[in-house]
C-alpha cells in the first residue's frame, strides 16, 4: 500500500492535488519525475552511477539504492513515471533528520538565465552564499509524549548564520525546546557528530573522495543526516548516517574537481567540528 512519507523534511510534499514522493511497506521510495529535463537528468545519473566501476564501494554507501523507474499512480491520481529508490527511513524508529543543500551555487552549467536568476535570489536570501550550504528542513525527535520539533520551511530558509549554528546544536540536544544559559545542551554531540562512525567521520570520508573525483559535478544536491535518539538513550549507538540525495542537476565532471560541492562540504565540516569542540568546552 502506497502512502505519504511521514519523515520527509524538505522538497515537494505529496497531496491529492500535488505530485510528491510516496513510500510502501517494502521499504521503497517513489519519487515522481519532474516534467522538464531535470527528471530525465536524474534518471540518467542513477543509470550511469549504478554501473560506473570507477565509484569505490565505500562511497556507494552514501547514495540511495536505485531500483529503476516505474509508471504508476501518483499522489494526485495521475499516471506518472517515478524513480524507485530505497526508503532511507524505513528501518528507523523516530528518526532525527536534517536536509542540507550543499554548494554556494545551486544551478548547473546548462541552466537558463531565468532559472539562474531564481536560484541566485534564493541563495542570497539564505546562507548558501555566506556558508556554502543551507538547511532545507529538519525534524528532531524529543520523546514519545511530545513527538518532534519540526520548524516550518519558512523559518528554516530565513535562518541567519547564527540560526544555522543553533540548529546544529539543537540537532544533538536532549530537548531542542529547552535552552540553558549556554544554549541547547548538545548532550548527544559527541556520539552523533563525533566518534569513528559519527557524522563528522562520514563527512571526512566523503571529503577525501571529493578532493580527487572528477567524474561528476553535484550541483544543488543535498546531504541527509539521520540518527535515532532512542538508541542513544538506551545506551546504544545512534546509528548516525549521511546520505547524498537529489541528482536532477548533476553533470559530467570532465576531469575537473567539483569545487562548488567540495567547498560547501568543507564549510559544513567546520560547523560540525565547532559543535563538538564547543560542547567539550572549547571556544568557537
Amino acid at each position: 500500500m502506497l502512502k505519504i512519507p511521514s519523515h520527509q523534511v524538505a522538497g515537494h510534499h505529496a497531496s491529492s492535488a500535488t505530485r510528491g514522493p510516496l513510500i510502501d511497506d517494502s521499504g521503497r521510495f517513489y519519487k515522481p519525475l519532474q516534467g522538464d529535463e531535470r527528471g530525465s537528468a536524474e534518471v540518467t545519473f542513477y543509470d550511469q552511477f549504478t554501473s560506473n566501476t570507477q565509484i569505490p564501494d565505500h562511497i556507494r554507501k552514501f547514495f540511495p539504492i536505485y531500483y529503476g523507474t516505474k509508471v504508476m499512480q501518483a499522489s494526485d491520481g495521475s499516471e506518472h513515471p517515478h524513480i524507485v529508490l530505497e526508503d532511507l527511513t524505513t528501518h528507523r524508529e523516530n528518526p532525527t533528520i536534517m536536509d542540507i543543500k550543499i554548494g554556494s551555487r545551486t544551478w548547473g552549467p546548462d541552466a537558463s538565465d531565468a532559472y539562474i536568476e531564481k536560484c541566485m535570489k534564493r541563495d542570497r536570501e539564505t546562507t548558501t552564499v555566506k556558508l556554502g550550504f543551507r538547511i532545507s528542513g529538519l525534524q528532531i525527535y524529543i520523546n514519545e509524549g511530545v513527538g518532534y520539533y519540526k520548524p516550518t520551511r519558512d523559518l528554516v530558509l530565513k535562518s541567519s548564520v547564527d540560526d544555522v549554528r543553533l540548529f546544529f546544536k539543537k540537532f544533538v540536544s536532549s530537548d531542542p525546546n529547552v535552552e540553558s544559559g549556554m544554549g541547547p545542551d548538545r548532550d548527544l554531540a559527541s556520539v552523533v557528530y563525533g566518534g569513528p562512525n559519527g557524522i563528522l567521520a562520514q563527512l571526512l570520508e566523503l571529503k577525501a573522495w571529493f578532493e580527487d573525483q572528477t567524474i561528476y559535478h553535484f550541483s544543488a544536491c543535498s546531504l541527509l543526516f539521520m540518527f535515532e535518539k532512542g538508541l542513544v538513550l538506551e545506551g546504544g549507538s545512534p546509528n548516525a548516517q549521511v546520505k547524498i540525495i537529489d541528482f536532477a542537476h548533476v553533470t559530467e565532471g570532465n576531469g575537473v574537481i567539483d569545487h562548488n560541492f567540495l567547498g560547501g562540504l568543507c564549510s559544513l565540516i567546520k560547523f560540525i567540528s565547532v559543535a563538538i569542540g564547543d560542547q567539550n568546552g572549547h571556544s568557537q
